[in-house]
């Protein structure tokens, strides 16, 4: 009887296989929730790093010489104790990981939706915002625009005019003297700063920072962000233009 007993409380086949709901990670990535959950924290991984590239960036109309100077410092952080370049080898592969993981994510949520609702809706006129209706398609044209970004001024795989390792000012400068360049740098930037004002209200109320009495004060800082991140990309290709930065 006892051996009967204890051959009744082993675990079966199909929940040794994980036929039954493991308690975990897993279970979170399944649900929506934790899709979204992943989404607000990658997309905060991000905001941080605009927010100091943008500071970076307007260095550059401190001249060649401070520009330089801020790219050569990227790539010694941390030194003695990281070696060249690793830090910025670090802050990379986290920028991937983020991008991957809020790519998945939105992609996987979108498609959620759609087979939610498989038929359309009676009433055609949108009730969402612009920025949420192009969250999507910017999401799609930041995707592209980071390609073409390293492309561009890291590997400088398609600089116009040659590029010069080591003289980051001018491979800037090259680029924004081109109109293309200017084209694909400002319409990135707009669907940049679209994103940001949809994206940080969102990741907010995912991670519950969201309330009535803080709902006004979130909206307003998440406008101040995408205004002064857009203002300050966009700087840098009008400075070129107008001849403040050649």
């Amino acid at each position: 009887m006892a051996l009967a007993t204890r051959t009744d409380r082993r675990p079966s086949s199909h929940q040794r296989r994980g036929g039954g709901r493991p308690p975990g990670g897993r279970t979170l990535w399944d649900s929506s929730v934790g899709k979204k959950t992943v989404m607000a924290v990658s997309g905060v991984i991000m905001l941080l790093y605009l927010v100091a590239h943008v500071i970076g960036n307007l260095k550059i109309f401190f001249g060649p010489g401070e520009f330089n100077h801020y790219a050569h410092w990227l790539r010694t952080v941390g030194e003695p104790f990281m070696h060249y370049e690793w830090t910025l080898w670090l802050v990379r592969v986290v920028l991937v990981v983020a991008v991957v993981a809020h790519a998945v994510s939105a992609y996987q949520l979108s498609r959620r939706d759609i087979r939610a609702r498989p038929t359309g809706y009676v009433h055609k006129k949108p009730r969402a915002s612009y920025a949420t209706r192009t969250m999507r398609w910017g999401g799609i044209i930041l995707g592209l625009f980071i390609v073409w970004h390293i492309l561009d001024l890291t590997t400088g795989t398609v600089h116009p005019g040659g590029f010069q390792p080591g003289h980051p000012y001018q491979n800037v400068v090259d680029t924004f003297s081109t109109w293309y360049g200017n084209v694909i740098y400002l319409v990135a930037m707009l669907a940049l700063g679209l994103h940001v004002r949809h994206g940080f209200w969102s990741a907010a109320q995912t991670l519950g920072a969201g309330s009535r009495s803080r709902d006004r004060l979130l909206k307003t800082v998440a406008n101040l962000l995408a205004l002064v991140l857009t203002a300050g990309f966009i700087a840098v290709p009008v400075g070129v233009m107008t001849g403040l930065v050649s």
